[in-house]
């Protein structure tokens, strides 16, 4: 891939193509992780002299304008982070989108409205992404890809649109496939991976993977009582997808198989109900009452975790332990990262929740390695999977 220091962008009208998919109470912003990383990029160009036309999605507003998901407050948030004004335009291609452009200047930043506003952003059909992307491309000279997180999706901003102009990657998509690519290619070890979240569906494949390339793989969240279900344990009303429990029982006779390490919660936080203030227990994760829940990993888990993580020299982790947002089943998923802030190992967040609960539960950013943008960008590239947008960079 090409990268921006190739190209003059003096003067040249070059269209960004950011991740700027941001969670939103109303209007206001409650993470900017994704914004802040945005800004080195938009910064060099707007240095450079580059006319820079921002453009990102927000939710799934299903092809139509929605103002619950206008860029409008990131256009100000970015604004706020870059030290200058942001002019904002209030539709894609349209006739708003056609005078921002046309007002810029040397150095100067603009962002259009949500792209998927438009029903050729994600369409299927390639003739109707097509002729988007060519309204698109229209507006600019050349094309920077720094979107991460929807480099796994062929949308039109992504796959379609540098095909029609230069093209380079951005600072921030040349920075995590260097991460991807160490955690695949030329990986340290011992090498652990740490996953959660609810679903042990989301990640078949990655888990699949994984077990062909990592010496240890731990299992908390949600998907954690499917593993143990799997190994003939009650889990009470705990998470469960009993039709993934034939494809767990495979992953655990791979890992045994192949000498990998797999380790799950030995005791687990086991709540009344799914709320906050829920009464809990600590009872042993093999045995979970029938009218309670594992809303959490245990004391002796988190214990055993970290010590699985110690002498580790690759670490990658996507998803929570528990549910976090909850402050009683937090501990879990805080003392997995703090795990990880104290170890020596290259340290990678996988992005998505575990990189939301990082910053919710004020631990420092820098105490990781990297922090990815992208969660299922970067489990597909973990997956084995090809990112239509990387191809799109590469052409």
């Amino acid at each position: 891939m090409k990268d921006i220091s190739e190209f003059d962008v003096d003067g040249r009208r070059v269209l960004v193509r950011a991740d700027l998919n941001v969670p939103l109470e109303g209007d206001v912003i409650t993470d900017d992780g994704r914004i802040r990383a945005s800004v080195p990029t938009i910064e060099e160009l707007a240095r450079r002299g580059a006319r820079v036309i921002v453009v990102a999605h927000l939710g799934r507003p299903k092809g139509k304008p929605n103002p619950d998901y206008s860029l409008a407050p990131v256009a100000k948030r970015l604004g706020e982070l870059l030290g200058a004004d942001v002019a904002f335009a209030t539709d894609v291609v349209g006739k708003s989108a056609q005078e921002v452009v046309e007002a810029l200047q040397d150095g100067q930043v603009a962002l259009l409205e949500n792209l998927r506003f438009e029903p050729g952003e994600e369409s299927k059909d390639d003739a109707e992404r097509a002729e988007f992307a060519a309204r698109l491309a229209a507006l600019a000279d050349l094309y920077v890809g720094d979107g991460f997180g929807a480099v796994h999706r062929k949308h039109a901003s992504v796959y379609d649109v540098p095909a029609l102009l230069p093209h380079a990657a951005g600072r921030l998509v040349l920075a995590e496939v260097e991460v991807l690519k160490r955690l695949t290619e030329t990986t340290e070890r011992p090498y652990a991976v740490v996953l959660g979240g609810a679903k042990v569906s989301d990640k078949l494949g990655v888990i699949g993977n994984l077990l062909t390339k990592v010496d240890r793989l731990l299992i908390g969240g949600g998907m954690a009582y499917t593993f143990l279900k799997a190994q003939g344990y009650e889990v009470g009303r705990s998470l469960l997808q009993e039709d993934q429990l034939d494809q767990v029982r495979g992953f655990l006779n791979e890992a045994a198989k192949r000498g990998v390490q797999l380790v799950l919660p030995v005791d687990v936080l086991a709540a009344t109900e799914f709320a906050e203030d829920a009464e809990y227990e600590v009872v042993d994760a093999t045995a979970i009452p029938a009218d309670r829940q594992g809303l959490d990993i245990g004391p002796r888990t988190r214990e055993l975790f970290a010590s699985k993580l110690a002498d580790a020299r690759t670490v990658f982790w996507n998803g929570p332990m528990g549910v976090f947002e909850f402050e009683a089943f937090s501990g879990g998923t805080r003392a997995v990262a703090e795990a990880l802030i104290g170890s020596e190992a290259f340290t990678v967040v996988g992005g998505g929740d575990s990189a939301a609960a990082v910053r919710r539960l004020g631990l420092p950013e820098d105490g990781f390695s990297h922090i990815s943008t992208g969660g299922g960008a970067s489990l597909e590239y973990l997956e084995g999977k090809t990112l239509p947008g990387l191809v799109a960079l590469e052409r």
